[in-house]
């Protein structure tokens, strides 16, 4: 066997949570990598994201500025980096910071950082608000979904909104609703915490499917795992799942990919009705955070990730193990204090 390409990798997403992030399976994969030696650079927005002290993993740590305050902090913190690192590759895996990442993807490669990431316009096309739009153009069944940008459209719509629907954050969360008391409250704290719109969508009772990919950015999927929650956290979370394939969830994949022409990891959480109907509930811009089980199951997208990127030849795969689970879980990981004094300056 040749020896491993050394290679300097930066990342977000550390935080594992009951809403994870996908920084740690992401650096798992690239740890296991057949074809790179990869050092990881840990990105984080928070000195207590158990990312950054996760060693067998995580090589090194720098702070970010928050999204908030926007492209041009990014940039210049990402300029201090990497003249002590020499990244070479970056992967970011939250969904609030992608655009910024995107905005700078030009001036990142002019400093010798390499993404791939997908044009701002399908970044756009797949936010929870434009999913009706894309599933018409498409021909992708997306459940009736109504962006709400303030309290009168809300009271508006829940005249003729059957219960219980779900309300979805912009970017994260989405919560089941019973009651009007109940809608007005999480509409008031999902828009504090990611802001406007606020997406009504309907509830579709059914089996939940995932499916996580990588596309080229020209209409090409080149590896897919289709994925069956078994086990769901109450923010609707898979904690244990299993690999499977299903023909029919394969086309809607394929059909997704033709006319988004996507570009780089993503995931799609789907739904199939009781009466055997595909629904596309979200398009997530990022990898999941169950991608080890698509490495274990030997498609290694993370590491597909650094070939594209690296504008590398890449063989598209179409076989994984089907049977295989993960099972999270939550351990107590004891460290010194001084140590994480060090994350708030890094």
């Amino acid at each position: 066997m040749s020896a491993k390409i050394p290679i300097v990798v930066a990342l977000t997403g550390l935080n594992n949570t009951d809403n994870p992030g996908a920084g740690i399976p992401v650096a798992r994969s690239l740890k296991e990598s057949q074809k790179y030696d990869v050092k990881i650079i840990g990105l984080s927005y928070n000195p207590l994201d158990p990312g950054l002290y996760l060693t067998d993993w995580v090589d090194k740590n720098y702070q970010l500025p928050l999204p908030n305050q926007g492209k041009d902090a990014l940039l210049e913190r990402l300029t201090e980096i990497q003249q002590l690192e020499n990244i070479e590759v970056l992967i970011p895996n939250f969904d609030a910071e992608i655009p910024n990442f995107i905005d700078i993807s030009a001036d990142l490669r002019q400093i010798g950082i390499r993404t791939f990431l997908p044009e701002l316009s399908q970044f756009n096309d797949r936010q929870k608000e434009n999913l009706s739009e894309f599933g018409q153009k498409s021909g992708i069944k997306i459940p009736q979904s109504q962006a709400i940008n303030s309290v009168e459209v809300l009271s508006k719509n829940l005249e003729n909104t059957a219960y219980p629907f779900f309300m979805k954050g912009r970017f994260y969360d989405a919560q089941l609703i019973f009651t009007v008391a109940q809608a007005f409250s999480s509409f008031y704290q999902l828009s504090a915490t990611w802001g406007l719109p606020v997406i009504l969508q309907e509830r579709i009772e059914g089996t939940d499917l995932n499916v996580t990919a990588i596309g080229d950015g020209n209409g090409k999927c080149l590896g897919a795992v289709q994925m069956r929650k078994m086990y769901v956290t109450d923010k609707g979370k898979a904690w244990a799942g299993v690999s499977i394939f299903d023909t029919e969830l394969e086309n809607l994949m394929q059909q997704f990919f033709a006319q988004s022409k996507w570009k780089g990891g993503c995931e799609l959480e789907i739904i199939k009705s009781a009466d055997g109907q595909y629904f596309l509930l979200e398009v997530n811009p990022r990898f999941p955070a169950w991608i080890y089980l698509a490495t274990a199951c030997h498609q290694n997208h993370p590491e597909m990730l650094l070939d594209l990127a690296l504008e590398k030849n890449i063989e598209t795969l179409t076989k994984y193990d089907i049977g295989k689970m993960f099972i999270r879980y939550s351990m107590d990981n004891i460290v010194d204090v001084e140590d994480f004094g060090s994350k708030h300056g890094a």
